[in-house]
Formats: structure tokens, sequence, C-alpha cells
């Protein structure tokens, strides 16, 4: 049964979203899932327990066509993974699919979303000399997941590529972020989304993360420590262990540049949640772009023309960021339900209480 989101329960989050409130919210944008649970009791390395997954996103969708989406990259921390990046840096772009799962299965997620872009660009890959570099990022699910066993297989990526759709999308103990924890709750996946106005034309910017990231006492919502409030069942003491990955999209035109420094406003997006960014944290940040569609550069022309908005009009478009990104790691948090940990044995990772968080956002005059 689908938990009540941030905004089901009047948590007072500014801008006004997108009708699926999701990364979806931005033409042609599909995600899918594959998540996978398998096994109970204590952990016996390489047999499991298994709690873990694959989130696919398709910025073009399942378009028969390989097109080329304008793309920045930023890391805060970079105590993590994410592939393709170099040539994001320099090209300015991406082709296919953008993966998060587990840190012990970025291999095997890469390998399928290769095999996906074959597969699905078979006349392109079959006639060109052309090569895959697909985007694939990661969080640690070491607590709650017997990671070390590499259970994820080829199939699994595959089947969150071939599930990947518009439209509303699960979030909490989903696809990559079956086996996340954030700020000392169960975490996982979540996604929120802004329309933005330039010029009189109407534009989305939205949000993926997968959370796993920050301590309970750094845990703010709204402007609220409500993480100095919600103690019980916290897990750890001195140090966190996880990371967040922040995928940003947009169909506003932008250049690599501008998405490069739209990126980077993921950082003050989750800074709003409490984390400064800790030492052992992946905080890894991407945003694109579906605007100014165009076939690869392999096979076009030699001038090409590019639309992009002027630098003056992003004020409200690094806001929608921010403000997307915070949302979406509530959402998450919201979402998730508990799950025991499995080192170190037999303590429960605590879903957040939705009720004790909305009197604590009321008392503060946050929450309708």
């Amino acid at each position: 049964m689908n938990k009540p989101r941030a905004r089901d329960l009047g948590l007072d989050f500014p801008g006004t979203s997108g009708s699926n409130n999701a990364i979806t919210d931005v033409p042609g944008v599909e995600v899918g899932f594959c998540t996978v649970i398998e096994g109970e009791g204590p952990l016996e390395p390489g047999k499991g327990p298994v709690r873990s997954g694959v989130t696919a996103i398709l910025p073009k969708g399942h378009s028969p066509a390989p097109t080329p989406v304008w793309a920045g990259a930023y890391a805060l921390n970079g105590n993590g993974e994410m592939t393709g990046t170099h040539w994001i840096h320099d090209g300015g772009y991406l082709v296919g699919p953008v993966c998060i799962t587990n840190t012990h299965s970025v291999g095997i997620v890469h390998h399928a979303a290769v095999r996906w872009i074959i597969e699905t660009y078979k006349e392109q890959w079959g006639e060109e000399h052309l090569w895959a570099m697909p985007v694939v990022a990661e969080t640690y699910d070491g607590v709650l997941n017997d990671i070390n066993g590499q259970h994820l297989r080829e199939h699994h990526a595959l089947e969150a590529l071939h599930a990947a759709a518009p439209g509303p999308i699960m979030e909490g103990n989903v696809g990559g972020g079956t086996g996340m924890i954030c700020y000392e709750f169960k975490g996982g996946t979540g996604s929120s989304s802004r329309q933005v106005t330039i010029d009189g034309q109407n534009f989305t910017v939205a949000a993926l993360v997968q959370a796993n990231h920050g301590r309970r006492p750094w845990f703010t919502v709204l402007g609220v420590p409500v993480g100095q409030h919600l103690t019980e069942d916290a897990l750890m003491s001195s140090h966190e262990l996880g990371s967040i990955i922040v995928v940003l999209a947009t169909d506003i035109p932008m250049m690599p540049h501008q998405l490069t420094r739209l990126a980077k406003r993921a950082a003050i997006g989750i800074g709003r949640g409490g984390t400064p960014g800790g030492n052992n944290s992946g905080d890894i940040f991407l945003a694109f772009s579906v605007a100014n569609a165009m076939p690869i550069s392999q096979i076009n022309k030699a001038f090409l023309s590019f639309d992009w908005v002027n630098d003056e009009q992003c004020d409200p478009i690094y806001l929608a960021a921010v403000e997307s990104v915070e949302e979406a790691v509530v959402n998450a948090l919201l979402a998730a339900d508990d799950m025991t940990t499995l080192r170190p044995a037999g303590h429960v990772c605590r879903a957040i209480d939705h009720d004790r968080l909305v009197d604590l956002l009321r008392q503060h005059g946050r929450c309708t």
C-alpha cells in the first residue's frame, strides 16, 4: 500500500509541483525498478539475506534512436562512484540510461546497461563504430543487505530498464534504494518536481534521490531540527556510512556548463536536510536536460544549432532544484518500511514515524 507523501501529510514545502511530483514530470523521462528481497535470518556472507536492487532512469524513454541529453555532474564529497562522468565533464552529454544500485554491483549493472544500449539501438551500434558509456551510480547498503555476496545479476538491471515507464513512481524500499538508510531512519528512493515559468513558457525541474546519508542529530525538515527530538532507535553514534545520489532532470534548454551549475545546487538541497556531506559519504549529483534533441554526433551534420536559457533567468531554476531535492529526501523517508539490520545484527532500522513528524512540524508552524 502506498504511504502518504510529504504534501499528503500537509508538510509545507514551497513551490508548485508537477502532476506526479516526480522526475517523470519532465517530458519523456521514464523510471523503472527491480527490487530483490530474498531470505531471512542472520547474515550468511554469499548466501544472504538479500535486500537490494536497481533503479533505471531513461532520459529519453524507450525512444528507438539514440539521442544525447546534455548534462553536467558535480561531487560534493567523492567517496563514491558515478560512471560516465569523465565524458560528461568533457563532452557535455550522455547517451543511454542512468542507473543506481549498491556499491558492489556497479560493474554488473554497467554491463547490463551497455547490453541494453546495444540491443535498443541495434542499427546504430551495428553499423557504426560506437561505444556505450552509461551512467551508473551507487550507495552502500551493507548494513541491511549481504552486499559482499554480490547477488545482483545482469537480468536484474535489465528488468529495471525494461520496466521503465512514465507516470507516478514508487518510493522508499524500492530498486537501488531497497537497503538504504537515511539519517538513521530507513531511507531509499524519493522524488519531487517543481514547475518554473520563464518568459511566459512553462518548464519542469525535478529530482530523484537514492538517500542513504546523514546522522540523526543533523536531521532537519523545513528548518525544524526533528532529529534532535526523534532520537529512538538511532543506529550510529559517531560517523555515517552512507551516501546520496541525486539525479536532476529538466526540459529547460541549458548548456552543459549551466547543467553543471544546476547539479551543484543539489548540495544545497541535501544541506537543507541537515547533512554537511560527511567524509564517508559519496554525495554525487547529475543534472540533464531533455531539450535540444538531436542525433548522436557520429551521424550528425558538421554545424549544429543550440538553444539555451540566459544565465540571468537561472535563479528560479536553481531554487526549483534545491526545493525538489529537499522534498525528494523526505518523500524517500516517508515511503520507507522497517528493515532488520544484518551488520550489526539484530537491530531494526525504523521508518520515520509519520504522526510524530507531523506533530513536531505543526508545533513549529510548518505543517497545515
